[in-house]
C-alpha cells in the first residue's frame, strides 16, 4: 500500500493507525504491535502514533475500546431484534473475534492498564447483557427465578463450544420463537 501523508487533523489517520494495529495484533500477535510497525502498516509517520495515543498502552486501550464499543452495539442490536434469543445464540456462538480477544487477554497479563480496561468493560457488558436478556426472557413469560439470565448466558456460552448440544439449544429456541427466520 502506498504511504499516506498522515496529518494530525486527518480523522482517517487515527483509524488507519487503529486498523494497522488490529491487523498486526491478529496476524502476528500483540508483541508485533510497535509504533514503527503500526506506522509502517498505516503509511504514516511513527510520531503520529504517539500524537494520537500518547503511549502504546493508549493505542492498545483505544483499540480495545473500539472493539468493545462494536460488541456493545451488537449486543443491543441482537437483544432488540425480532428473534432476540436466536440472535443472541448466534452472538455467543460467533468466533470471529476470538484471536483478537485472546491477544488482549495475553497483553493484559503484562500491562496493568489493559487489564483494568478489560475488567471495567467486562463488568459493564455483563450488567447490560443481563438487563437486556432479563427483559427478553420476561417478555416470553419465563419465570426469572427459574430461568435466571446469568444462568442462560453461562449455559449458552459454554454449550456453544460443544457441537453435539447445539441441536438441543436450537430446538428449544424454535419452541420459544419459531424457526429461525431467513436473513
Amino acid at each position: 500500500m502506498p504511504a499516506r501523508r498522515g496529518k494530525a487533523d486527518d480523522p482517517t489517520t487515527k483509524n488507519a493507525i487503529l486498523d494497522a494495529a488490529a491487523a498486526l495484533m491478529v496476524d502476528e500477535g500483540y508483541a508485533a504491535v510497535t509504533s514503527r510497525r503500526v506506522a509502517g502498516e498505516a503509511g504514516v509517520n511513527s510520531a503520529l502514533v504517539y500524537y494520537y495515543f500518547d503511549t502504546m498502552d493508549g493505542l492498545f486501550i483505544a483499540l480495545f475500546r473500539r472493539g468493545a464499543d462494536r460488541s456493545f452495539d451488537r449486543l443491543e442490536e441482537v437483544l432488540s431484534s425480532p428473534q432476540p434469543l436466536w440472535d443472541f445464540w448466534e452472538f455467543v456462538h460467533d468466533r470471529s473475534n476470538s484471536a483478537r480477544t485472546m491477544e488482549f487477554m495475553a497483553l493484559a497479563n503484562h500491562r496493568k492498564a489493559i487489564q483494568a480496561e478489560i475488567a471495567e468493560y467486562s463488568r459493564k457488558f455483563r450488567i447490560r447483557e443481563l438487563e437486556l436478556l432479563s427483559t427478553v426472557l420476561a417478555g416470553y413469560g419465563l419465570d426469572l427465578g427459574q430461568w435466571p439470565a446469568a444462568s442462560i448466558v453461562l449455559s449458552l456460552s459454554g454449550i456453544s463450544r460443544f457441537s453435539e448440544t447445539i441441536a438441543v439449544i436450537e430446538r428449544e429456541l424454535a419452541a420459544l420463537e419459531g424457526p429461525r427466520a431467513p436473513r
